[in-house]
């Protein structure tokens, strides 16, 4: 019986412990930390060796193959020891790729990645194909391969997760933006970001597609540089296309088979241009599944967004605070304030991964009237815009940041949340900070 060891007990690694064990692996769960009680219990329940507070060496290194958690670094001393003693490691994509036959469309980027994954499923859904939702969202793609039956999965993809793959193949790859970050991973090193992020083409043969925005030039230098086999199926708002989809006078244009899509940028329901690159690559990909065009434009019409991406939270006193904590990069953030046609007391900050905050300029320069700095160092932040914003207000949490934000605003403006960086100094993550911003917002 092969040794299958699982360092992270979290979402993916409970879940590629379940399907390890139902494919006949001696599965072992490492775990440096101690494990959330929720995956305590499924590891418990279905009889699967566990340790937690630490890795023991002794039965770690011994593997015929190891599944990492997305969030260590190939860079820790121990996956360095097991890759020196020629033990495969991967990502759980991998893994639980090899037991099913679906159809997977493979969704990665910097930014757009988790609009695009649910607007994707959620067509599909309602064009009755039978799908599944997974990667870092809902429950992981290993459990779903284990206990469900779908045809189709749409996952979205981080770089880490990509960087553990070897034969994992996306029928069809959805790019939808390739800007800086997670550089703290890639040695600060750009270069090497982007070829995690391309390698979700790495396996895709010429019967496979990928579906990319051409107006960002990052993506078509690579795109120049470098061979994919798969059909290349672009998308613009700066330029009409003979083939893909692109924007002319406010209305989406598709023509990727005989039977032309149309439909007003004003029918969305989702707001601000990167929701609508995000619709037409989610559109595409359900033509290429063959939806029924009826059932895409329902569905764009009536998708609900995502928690934690420009959510409107409330309107008080006549001011509307909006959650974006979403926002981890300066990309993000950079949407959200192209989207604010208001004056905007902007809360920023949190753990800096290489930021640039020189793009956003013009922007804050344009829009905002007051910056509150959430984090622990707001150095960078108060360097960049000191000079551009009257006043810069440094807090220590959610609600003294949304109290001061109040007292900065006026009937008229908006409040918005957009961190542009990670959110672990003050937060367990970025939803936790989303639902302490909203929770002090209601408390006003």
């Amino acid at each position: 019986m092969k040794k299958l060891v699982i360092l992270g007990a979290g979402e993916s690694g409970v879940g590629t412990a379940l399907l390890g064990k139902q494919k006949g692996f001696e599965v072992f769960v490492s775990d440096k930390g101690m494990i959330a009680k929720k995956y305590k219990e499924v590891l418990l329940s279905n009889n699967i060796v566990f340790e937690e507070g630490k890795h023991t060496e002794s039965e770690l290194l011994n593997a015929d193959l190891v599944m990492k958690s997305p969030g260590i670094p190939d860079t820790v001393p121990l996956i360095l020891k097991l890759k020196e003693l020629g033990v495969k490691v991967i990502s759980e994509i991998e893994f639980a790729a090899k037991y099913t036959n679906a159809n997977i469309i493979g969704i990665t980027g910097s930014n757009g990645k988790t609009t695009t994954t649910l607007l994707t499923h959620h067509i599909l859904k309602s064009a009755n194909l039978n799908v599944g939702v997974a990667g870092n969202i809902g429950d992981s793609f290993a459990q779903q391969v284990a206990e469900e039956n779908f045809d189709n999965y749409v996952l979205e993809l981080s770089s880490f997760q990509l960087d553990g793959i070897e034969d994992f193949n996306s029928h069809i790859a959805i790019l939808t933006n390739i800007t800086p970050d997670h550089l703290d991973r890639y040695n600060n090193n750009f270069s090497e970001y982007v070829a995690s992020k391309f390698r979700i083409t790495k396996n895709q043969k010429s019967t496979d597609y990928l579906i990319y925005d051409a107006d960002d030039a990052t993506i078509n230098n690579w795109l120049e540089n470098n061979k994919t086999l798969a059909k290349l199926v672009p998308f613009s708002l700066e330029k009409e296309l003979e083939f893909g989809a692109f924007v002319k006078n406010n209305n989406i244009t598709i023509n990727i088979n005989k039977d032309t899509f149309n439909m007003p940028i004003s029918s969305l329901s989702v707001k601000g241009k990167h929701n609508v690159k995000n619709a037409m690559a989610a559109t595409m990909a359900a033509q290429l599944l063959n939806a029924r065009k009826q059932a895409i434009k329902e569905s764009l019409e009536d998708f609900e967004g995502v928690e934690h991406r420009l959510e409107n939270v409330a309107k008080i006193e006549g001011v509307e605070y909006i959650n974006d904590s979403k926002a981890t990069n300066v990309n993000a953030t950079f949407y959200a304030l192209e989207c604010m046609n208001k004056q905007t007391v902007w809360i920023v900050g949190g753990v800096d991964k290489g930021n640039d905050y020189n793009d956003l300029l013009p922007l804050v320069r344009e829009k905002v009237k007051a910056i509150v700095c959430l984090g622990i160092d707001n150095e960078k932040i108060k360097n960049t815009f000191e000079n551009v914003v009257d006043i810069v207000v440094e807090t220590a949490g959610a609600e003294e940041a949304v109290k001061v934000a109040h007292k900065l605003s006026e009937k008229g403006d908006t409040v918005l949340l957009s961190p542009a960086c990670a959110s672990f100094d003050l937060f367990e993550n970025y939803e936790d900070r989303g639902r302490k911003f909203k929770k002090a917002v209601r408390s006003l």
